[in-house]
């Protein structure tokens, strides 16, 4: 297979990315017209306020390390990170989790009521969706395919089903592939679309966008298994509500913490395994998961 660009880790590297997303992000939100308009107002709030911004960040180091760093990479992150937004935002609301805190700040609907909360969750997908088809460097059919994907990863086979599944069977008893299945639909399909994105606009092979997506499978269950660990820390650490899985059919309530890291780290080499068959070892990704995991 054919050696690609890997990109240097650097720790400032990543923090300049994240710096221009951040700002771009400023940019491309809706303004308010003044203090009354709470949608634009808690649009923002939800959006702006600080994250990782770990999806868009892993889709532009995925394509500038294939060779591509075209400026309409931060367009495809804000859009990205926009509806990762609007899921955070329906996944607190009393009729699904009923979270207080996200990101160390009240929830959207604690803070601006639901009826706002709903609204703005709308309309974060809808501007996330016009960002997308509006990018002036990207070829139409291109394009397309780029909205298609967006709106795959929202729908009936990807967050909006996950969520359904959880919420409905969550509370029952649940065979571990059962679990599993969840946790892709909930968190793994949004990686995947995050590094399909990448590899398209890149214009990778077959080959490399199938070691993307694989990548992202492995990532997505990682992702959920350390975030079912951290439900069990205190708030002040993860910026957000914790022990909101008690009584739930989760991996860690049906396997017990060793299983689980077991399983963790068992994704991780998988997925590093991925990376190291497109980029080659000591790849920029791999080196930005080693900041974002802490696992013993």
């Amino acid at each position: 297979m054919t050696t690609l660009v890997s990109a240097v880790a650097a720790p400032d590297l990543v923090g300049s990315l994240r710096h221009t997303l951040n700002k771009r992000l400023e940019e491309v939100l809706p303004s308010p017209a003044d203090d009354r308009d709470l949608v634009c107002l808690a649009m923002r709030e939800s959006t702006l306020a600080p994250g990782k911004r770990i999806r868009p960040m892993l889709m532009i180091l995925a394509a500038r390390d294939l060779g591509y760093d075209g400026s309409e990479l931060f367009d495809l992150g804000c859009a990205v990170e926009m509806i990762h937004s609007a899921s955070l935002i329906l996944d607190d609301m009393p009729c699904m989790d009923n979270a207080a805190l996200r990101r160390g700040r009240p929830t959207i609907h604690r803070h601006f009521g639901e009826d706002v909360a709903v609204l703005a969750a709308v309309a974060l997908l809808s501007h996330a969706f016009r960002v997308v088809a509006s990018l002036p460097n990207v070829a139409p059919p291109l394009r397309n395919r780029l909205v298609a994907s967006l709106a795959d990863v929202v729908g009936t086979q990807g967050l909006v089903r996950g969520q359904y599944k959880d919420l409905r069977e969550g509370n029952g008893a649940r065979r571990a592939e059962d679990i599993i299945d969840t946790n892709e639909l909930k968190t793994g399909v949004l990686f995947g679309t995050a590094l399909e994105i990448a590899g398209l606009v890149a214009g990778a092979s077959d080959e490399v966008r199938q070691s993307l997506r694989n990548f992202a499978v492995e990532l997505g269950q990682a992702f959920q298994l350390y975030d079912d660990l951290q439900d069990r820390r205190d708030s002040s650490s993860t910026g957000k509500d914790t022990c909101k899985d008690d009584g739930k059919s989760t991996l860690l309530a049906l396997l017990g913490t060793d299983e689980v890291r077991r399983r963790l780290h068992a994704h991780m080499n998988a997925a590093n395994a991925e990376l190291t068959h497109v980029y080659g070892p000591g790849n920029t990704i791999s080196q930005y998961l080693g900041t974002l995991f802490h696992i013993a």
